[in-house]
């Protein structure tokens, strides 16, 4: 069997002192026998992006599995598939969720600029490099804090356009947010408004790797390449998520700490919960008191739930989507 081409590229660089080079690399995979021109031309390109921030490890796990299941079957690509595994290399070698030594968020950066600093300039190369790609999945995983279900984050502005698509990427819950609350010096929100489709994912947990939630988005990267006619074999049927079109922000329960103390959580995310469950409770290890019970606010859906058990008054324990109905 004739395996396909790869290459590894460099998207953008930029020199650094004592004759160093910060390169932003990307691995093309592209069928053996192509014309990679042609295959641009012809509208056959997704793009896996992830890594901008360095704390947050899940797409490592989806660059891979994405790479191996394309090479245990390269007949049935008929595309180019782009994957970015490490857009902040620095942060994932330093486990810095920013950018090192500037202490910047990368992804508060976008579209950059040719003419700026350093970093802008690699953003802008970036933007540059992904741009002409049809569909472009940005993979983030939650902080430290926070456990999160497999998710696409949309804003209001792109909803009729990106809706469909991300209908079939094989994730638990939807969440179209409200323009008002719109990073536009995001990559996603970037891209977008150039016109290039892009999906944001938050899925798991930082520093961490769930391969339950890779091997489920992986899954909905094939749907997706499928629906784009890069893939040619047939897909595992997706899952039909939930959907909360969240314009007004009042879709959504947040659980906050009254209370500083150590949090112990009663429920995993994913659950169904109703009004007065015990979420989890906050003690104080010094007392040995109980300082107070996290009951729901209402009926709902918890999907996110905090891992790291050390909170601060008003720190955020979790979501619950006020639906009762959940898509399984």
């Amino acid at each position: 069997m004739r395996k396909p081409i790869n290459r590894i590229m460099t998207a953008a660089s930029v020199g650094l002192p004592v004759d160093e080079e910060l390169k932003i690399r990307k691995r093309r995979i592209l069928p053996y026998d192509s014309d990679e021109k042609l295959l641009e031309s012809h509208g056959k390109r997704i793009s896996i992006v992830t890594g901008i921030h360095g704390d947050e490890l899940e797409g490592q796990y989806v660059c891979y599995e994405l790479s191996r299941r394309i090479e245990e079957h390269p007949e049935f690509l008929d595309g180019i598939v782009d994957i970015y595994p490490a857009m902040n290399p620095f942060g994932i070698e330093s486990i810095t969720r920013g950018i090192p030594a500037f202490d910047l968020d990368m992804n508060r950066i976008f579209p950059g600029s040719n003419n700026g600093d350093m970093n802008e300039y690699i953003a802008a190369e970036i933007i540059k490099d992904i741009e002409g790609t049809n569909l472009c999945l940005d993979i983030h995983a939650s902080n430290i804090f926070l456990t999160e279900v497999p998710q696409i984050r949309i804003n209001m502005l792109h909803k009729d356009r990106l809706l469909p698509i991300a209908m079939k990427s094989n994730v638990d819950f939807i969440w179209v947010h409200g323009a008002s609350t719109v990073l536009e010096s995001t990559l996603a929100y970037s891209l977008n408004s150039r016109g290039v489709d892009t999906l944001v994912v938050e899925m798991g947990v930082g520093m961490r790797i769930t391969e339950e939630y890779g091997d489920q988005l992986t899954d909905g990267i094939f749907s997706l390449m499928h629906e784009l006619g890069i893939w040619k074999d047939d897909v595992p049927a997706c899952r039909r998520p939930t959907v909360s079109n969240d314009e007004d922000g009042n879709d959504v329960y947040y659980l906050n700490a009254p209370f500083s103390g150590i949090f112990l959580k009663n429920k995993k995310y994913g659950s169904i919960v109703k009004k007065g469950d015990i979420i989890g409770k906050i003690v104080d290890p010094l007392s040995g008191k109980l300082l107070c019970e996290i009951a729901a606010p209402g009926n709902g859906w918890l999907f996110t739930i905090r891992e790291y058990p050390v909170v601060e008054e008003g720190s955020l324990m979790g979501r619950i989507l006020k639906h009762t109905e959940v898509s399984q």
